[in-house]
């Protein structure tokens, strides 16, 4: 078993102190690498780890000392990078969304089987405790039919936070507003719950921010190809900030996440359906990060995060798929893309057709 992982971190934004404290908290992992096209960035998140740093990827993809790659620059980027990594034979972990472009998330994919690396997709509530607990009773059949899901990201985001970063707010490094950046964690775990969608129809606005490209205000029908129903609401136009809310219901079973945490999850009682069995109150110890996130994205604390990247060690101890694989991470990325398509023509558009 190897002892050690050698982490490099690819990027200096705002989600990089997490990775940083949450990879350095991993017993037989470290960050020996730091990347960032600013060199007084680069050093400064370097001379933290004890790594060295560097302002030319190419050179620091020829290091040796590196086995996995931790990509966090702006969306636009994750897959050029994340294929530059995969020919240099390094395993790459890249967060969400992996990228704004189908064809070069498939691309991704596909270079890093062809070199055998792995690949994950930074998803991390899918290993919040509330999460595992809500999918394992969904498997099993406890929930019954999936017949309604509901999520509403109703976030906040001062135009400073657009005017501050010439990336933030277009097309062509964010790849969307809302939805892609701010609401894409909530509505993996949507269908995630809920299975594999079907269509959408949508309508998209910017409504509150000046000088943007991207929406600040979403809404979207749902069909899932089960025959279930849904919603995805999002806005970075609620202030002060409020929840990231799921709703997920079964014909024998309901559940609600609210901030990470379980709040609501109550299951038929197949001896007396007056009084449901409520599990929420009875496991009120599957929660998740809590999210502070709503108005700063700073905020994140990052428990889960490790989770994902001990995940990743152990797929490649083990020789296995990660448990957020590319085709997992394709999978929110579609629906979007697809919400972004409908807002645009007026019409209904089908996933598969994408």
């Amino acid at each position: 078993m190897k002892k050690e992982f050698r982490f490099a971190i690819v990027g200096t934004g705002l989600i990089s102190t997490t990775h940083f404290e949450q990879i350095s908290a991993i017993e037989g992992a470290k960050v020996v690498a730091v990347y960032s096209r600013k060199e007084e960035k680069a050093k400064s998140l370097a001379e933290k780890a004890g790594a060295d740093w560097y302002t030319d990827y190419q050179e620091m993809l020829k290091s040796k000392d590196i086995d996995i790659v931790s990509i966090i620059t702006p969306s636009g980027t994750h897959a050029d990078m994340a294929i530059e990594a995969a020919r240099a034979g390094k395993h790459v972990i890249v967060e969400k969304p992996m990228d704004i472009s189908l064809e070069k998330a498939q691309q991704m994919i596909d270079v890093c089987r062809e070199h055998h690396v792995k690949l994950s997709v930074i998803s991390q509530h899918r290993f919040d405790a509330s999460a595992v607990k809500i999918k394992e009773d969904i498997d099993s059949g406890r929930f019954g039919q999936m017949i309604l899901g509901q999520t509403a990201v109703n976030w906040y985001r001062p135009q400073s936070y657009y005017d501050t970063s010439k990336w933030r707010g277009t097309m062509e490094m964010n790849g969307g507003g809302v939805l892609i950046n701010q609401a894409i964690h909530t509505i993996d775990l949507f269908q995630y719950f809920m299975g594999d969608v079907e269509s959408v129809y949508a309508h998209t606005a910017i409504l509150a921010h000046e000088g943007i490209e991207v929406e600040d205000v979403a809404v979207a029908t749902v069909k899932f190809k089960n025959g279930g129903l849904g919603t995805i609401v999002g806005t970075t136009a609620a202030y002060p900030g409020l929840s990231a809310r799921l709703e997920i219901i079964g014909t024998t079973g309901t559940a609600v996440i609210e901030n990470n945490q379980l709040m609501k999850h109550y299951l038929r009682n197949p001896k007396n359906e007056k009084q449901a069995i409520n599990l929420a109150g009875i496991e009120n110890h599957y929660g998740g990060d809590s999210d502070h996130t709503s108005v700063d994205p700073a905020a994140l604390e990052g428990a889960s995060h490790r989770l994902q990247f001990i995940d990743m060690i152990n797929a490649i101890q083990e020789d296995r798929e990660p448990l957020v694989n590319g085709e997992e991470g394709l999978k929110p990325l579609k629906i979007i893309l697809a919400i972004y398509q409908s807002a645009r023509t007026g019409q209904p558009v089908q996933i598969d057709e994408n």
